[in-house]
């Protein structure tokens, strides 16, 4: 396995000060447009990153003898064929691959109670009917549902890319049929369907994807991470890493870039158009074109001069939509390999109890109240090529959601200077996440060698979104009422892409990268 790639710097200089297109930002969705561009239009595509490497959620970071990912753990549709293996390959230069998770991608612990997701819809509704014999009725409806949102999701998504006069005269009768769902909360759905605590409690377990528990979220983005993974769980070989290194090649090969630690102070906007932006060592770059990947609320409030955000509605639209949940991560080294410490490939998912409502609640009154819900990935185990990079090396990572209201105090704070108090609440979280360690995972205490936690704090520093969001804005049922959630704005030649256009997570960014190319192109990518 290659080493990484040294990722080009802003600070040394730019080729070209006038580009066919500039995206903001380099998350998936951001370098998934460019690729487009580049591939289909040979269009030289400048794409700038505020942090030192690129990727966004899918970038990797090191420590001496380690190396971990910051926000891919696995990713279902993979498998050979799908849709999302296709979307990958239109973008990348066919050197990333995947590996299979295997049978389980999930194990889920409600209190006392454990439960194995295993790969395959018909697998899966035989283990829930197995596990919880007398819903049988309820637990086929849970399937119909969300088979329901599967069809009608793609209607709605492909609204966003068609032409402002196309979505006026027809967008009422795409949108219609996911809006039945996505209406409704996840608790409101499972209701209806009679499904007892427990079994609701199980089926949205992976509720962390979204962020949002049942009574919160809308049902529609449940169903779509829910049926994401029905063939199982994937991870990039070599790590999340390979995904920016495999699609930054497509953007230089038309001429484009790739340049980090490239601040964007401002888009530049002339006579009503965007045209440029503006850099914080205050040099302007131009491009006709001008993509934001800094998701809407950045791109509104900050990125965009507030007169225009004022004079198109933007800052009125901000009001209606509000940040995902932030979280706190632990990232573990150990000096035993994966094979030796038989850590699994699977993710463990840990709840104190069947209310995972109640649970969020608890801990946002009070800090010190059960952890609402520990993830625990084993990225070590799921790479086969980690061995190679790091011989007698495991890496694993325990998530879990954290209010901004527990660190707000530190805002405006430096990173790594945020004082005594600050790191005392970083050590006693450390503790607890890795007391849950030692009861699911016993075998990997007296091996941890390494252990950092990293807080919404830090999450702000890298990303700049306002309250270490990690989902960008929410997924409650009022976000699918928003119709100006689009690639094509108001303001001409400023476009959007990311999971702002479409949902959270890998998939989501990927496809708001495609739909967004489709709208700039005029051409149907989501094939």
């Amino acid at each position: 396995m290659s080493t990484r790639r040294n990722w080009a710097s802003y600070k040394r200089g730019v080729t070209s000060e006038t580009w066919d297109a500039i995206v903001v930002g380099s998350g998936l969705g951001g370098l998934a447009v460019a690729a487009h561009l580049a591939r289909r239009a040979q269009k030289r595509v400048l794409v700038l990153e505020q942090h030192y490497v690129a990727g966004g959620f899918t970038h990797v970071f090191h420590r001496p003898g380690f190396e971990w990912d910051v926000g891919v753990h696995y990713v279902g549709g993979m498998q050979p064929g799908s849709f999302l293996q296709r979307q990958f390959a239109a973008i990348g230069d066919g050197s990333l691959e995947w590996t299979d998770m295997g049978d389980v991608y999930d194990e889920v612990h409600v209190g006392n109670e454990a439960f194995r997701f295993p790969k395959g819809r018909r697998a899966l509704r035989e283990a829930l009917v197995d596990r919880f014999p007398r819903e049988e009725s309820a637990i086929d409806g849970y399937f119909r549902a969300i088979a329901e949102v599967q069809k009608s999701s793609r209607f709605y998504f492909a609204e966003k890319a068609v032409p402002a006069w196309v979505a006026t005269v027809g967008g009422g009768l795409l949108r219609r049929s996911l809006l039945r769902w996505s209406d409704r909360t996840t608790h409101d759905v499972l209701s209806e369907l009679g499904t007892s605590p427990l079994l609701s409690a199980v089926l949205t377990t992976q509720y962390g994807d979204y962020g949002m528990p049942p009574k919160l979220s809308s049902f529609a983005i449940h169903a779509m991470v829910a049926s994401h993974y029905f063939h199982g769980g994937y991870y990039p070989v070599g790590g999340s890493g390979r995904i920016a290194e495999s699609v930054a090649p497509v953007i230089e090969a038309a001429g484009g870039a790739v340049l980090v630690s490239a601040e964007v102070k401002e888009i530049v906007i002339e006579e009503g158009r965007a045209c440029g932006v503006r850099m914080q060592d205050g040099k302007v770059l131009r491009a006709p074109m001008i993509i934001s990947d800094a998701g809407v609320d950045l791109t509104f409030r900050k990125l965009v001069p507030k007169s225009e955000s004022d004079r198109h509605g933007y800052t009125e639209h901000l009001k209606h939509v509000a940040p995902s949940a932030s979280h706190i991560s632990l990232y573990v080294g150990l000096n035993k390999t994966a094979a030796e410490l038989t850590l699994p490939k699977h993710n463990l998912w840990i709840y104190p109890h069947e209310d995972h409502d109640r649970a969020i609640a608890d801990a946002e009154k009070n800090p010190d109240a059960p952890l609402p819900v520990v993830y625990v990935s084993f990225p070590s185990a799921k790479d086969p090529s980690f061995a190679e990079r790091h011989p007698g090396r495991a890496t694993l990572e325990l998530v879990t959601v954290a209010p901004w209201g527990w660190f707000s105090t530190w805002d405006g704070s430096r990173w790594k200077k945020r004082g005594a108090d600050y790191d005392a609440l970083k050590t006693k979280l450390t503790e607890r996440l890795l007391s849950t360690l030692d009861k699911h995972v016993p075998q990997a205490r007296a091996h941890v060698t390494h252990a950092e936690l990293s807080t919404p704090l830090s999450t702000k520093h890298f990303a700049a979104w306002e309250h270490g969001e990690i989902y960008g804005i929410d997924h409650g049922p009022a976000r699918f009422r928003e119709k100006w959630l689009k690639p094509q704005t108001k303001i001409p030649g400023l476009y959007l892409t990311g999971q702002d256009v479409v949902t959270c997570g890998v998939a989501g960014a990927l496809l708001g990268g495609s739909i967004c190319a489709s709208a700039i192109l005029k051409k149907n990518l989501l094939t």
